[in-house]
C-alpha cells in the first residue's frame, strides 16, 4: 500500500461518516430512523413490494425487516397484503398516510442530498460513482 492509497482510504471513511451523519439527521427530523426511511423510500419509488425483496434491497435480515415493517404498520404508514395466489408471500405498500408523508418529505430529503453534491460537477459525480463501485466490488470480492 502506498501513501496515496492510505490517504484516499482516510478521506473516503471520513467523508462517508459525515455524509451518513447528515443523512441520518435529516431522516430523524421526520421522526423516522434510517431503516424506516429507506423502506418508505423504496415503496414510494417502486410501489408494492414483497417483504423478502424489501429486506434484500435494504440489506436487512428477515427478522429485522419484520420488525421494521411492524413499526411502520403501527405508525400507519404501510400495509401488509398477503398474496391471494401464494399465501407464503406478503407484500407491503404505502398507506394514504405513508404516501402523503413521502410526497411531503422526499423532495426535502432529495434537496439535502443535492446540497451534499453541489460543489461537484455532474462529471465528478459520475466519476465518483464509477470509482466507488470499483472499490466496493473489489472489497466485496476480497471478503469471499
Amino acid at each position: 500500500m502506498n501513501e496515496e492509497e492510505l490517504r484516499a482510504l482516510r478521506i473516503l471513511l471520513k467523508a462517508s461518516t459525515s455524509v451518513e451523519k447528515l443523512v441520518k439527521k435529516d431522516m430523524s427530523s421526520y421522526g423516522l430512523n434510517a431503516t424506516e426511511f429507506t423502506v418508505l423510500e423504496l415503496l414510494y419509488s417502486k410501489g408494492k413490494q414483497p417483504i423478502q425483496k424489501i429486506g434484500q434491497q435494504v440489506l436487512l435480515a428477515s427478522s429485522s425487516i419484520t420488525y421494521v415493517v411492524k413499526q411502520l404498520e403501527e405508525k400507519r404508514l404501510i400495509n401488509r397484503i398477503v398474496d391471494v395466489r401464494d399465501r407464503r408471500v406478503t407484500f407491503c405498500e404505502l398507506t394514504t398516510k405513508g404516501k402523503s408523508l413521502m410526497e411531503d418529505i422526499f423532495p426535502k430529503h432529495a434537496e439535502k442530498i443535492s446540497e451534499i453534491f453541489e460543489s461537484c460537477s455532474n462529471e465528478e459525480v459520475l466519476a465518483l460513482q464509477t470509482t466507488l463501485k470499483k472499490i466496493g466490488y473489489k472489497a466485496a470480492d476480497l471478503l469471499k
